[in-house]
């Protein structure tokens, strides 16, 4: 890394995981890149991609509202979500993002200019400008496709793909990647927000080829219809096989004795603590930032300031940080 300037820090991932992590790391730097999924077919997001052909724009708007340093009144009011009426369902951002591409005539324009106007610390750029569908193989072989029908199908997942399978990356994307001076990878729900990012061939590619850290933030718990029974070397294998063998270089995985004994015991809807695995990461060659990354009021949810935290360690001191011991 060289002095004088920001560290450059690239976040892929999508969901409710990526923004609490970029809340913590905007207080390091301004310098932030987040690639956000675009394989949403639920909720507000779905509807909007239905009925206006545009990407879904749910995980873009929570990573500029989690980077964003304008009034908290604006933050909020971006973040509303209406609760009566025919908007019921849809949040502020969301529409706003929608009416802003139909003025700019480009995506990527609106984003943009979303972040402009909510001071946000970093940028957001979607996965792909490409209208995709996420396709899985559940356990027992079932073919699943679409992201909220993934999801609500029990079982974990063996395999997931995008549909068309050429799908194409921003070039600010890739760019942003081969400039960076550490990439990190979730957290997130792992076959519906983080892998399908490395499924996009650009992406994938771009991540493998930098030479700076790259960091893979295990989830805390599991989730029901995608990892259950999963542990952190289970977590890590998905991403392997889906982005290749040497795509991942350091794992941080919660330090389970943060977390109350109740946590362990009473999984919230099927949801149970991912064992830390630390011997079968280590196996499969990467290096364990083993910490205590959890909320004190919500031992099953990351916190954001002792997640960037963890993340940051791996920032050394030398003037090039391009290359991360195992």
């Amino acid at each position: 890394m060289n002095s004088g300037r920001q560290s450059a820090i690239v976040a892929i991932g999508g969901g409710t995981g990526m923004p609490v992590l970029l809340k913590g790391l905007k207080q390091y730097t301004g310098d932030i890149t987040a690639i956000a999924s675009v394989a949403d077919d639920g909720g507000s997001s779905g509807r909007l991609r239905e009925e206006l052909g545009m990407i879904p724009p749910g995980d873009i708007r929570n990573c500029l509202a989690a980077l964003a340093e304008a009034d908290p009144a604006v933050i909020a009011a971006f973040q509303h979500r209406f609760e009566t009426g025919s908007l019921a369902g849809h949040s502020m951002g969301n529409l706003f993002l929608a009416a802003m591409a139909r003025v700019c005539g480009d995506a990527g324009m609106a984003i943009e200019r979303a972040g402009d106007l909510l001071e946000a610390r970093g940028r957001v750029i979607p996965a792909s400008l490409d209208d995709v569908t996420l396709c899985a193989v559940k356990s027992g072989g079932l073919e699943v496709a679409g992201q909220s029908a993934i999801m609500a199908e029990p079982g974990p997942c063996q395999r997931v793909w995008l549909e068309p399978d050429r799908t194409q990356a921003p070039t600010e994307a890739v760019a942003a990647i081969g400039d960076a001076d550490l990439v990190v990878l979730g957290p997130g729900s792992l076959f519906t927000s983080l892998i399908p990012n490395l499924l996009i061939e650009d992406i994938r590619t771009a991540v493998a080829g930098v030479s700076c850290p790259r960091v893979f933030i295990c989830n805390v718990m599991t989730q029901p219809g995608e990892t259950d029974g999963f542990g952190a070397a289970d977590h890590l294998r998905a991403v392997m096989d889906h982005a290749g063998e040497e795509i991942i270089d350091a794992v941080v995985v919660n330090d389970s004795s943060s977390m109350p004994g109740e946590a362990f015991n009473n999984g919230r809807n099927g949801e149970e603590p991912v064992a830390p695995e630390i011997e079968r990461l280590e196996s499969m060659g990467a290096r364990v930032i083993l910490a205590d990354v959890v909320r004190n009021d919500e031992a099953g949810q990351h916190d954001s300031r002792k997640l960037a935290a963890a993340v940051m360690s791996l920032m050394d001191t030398r003037d090039n940080c391009r290359s991360l011991p195992r």
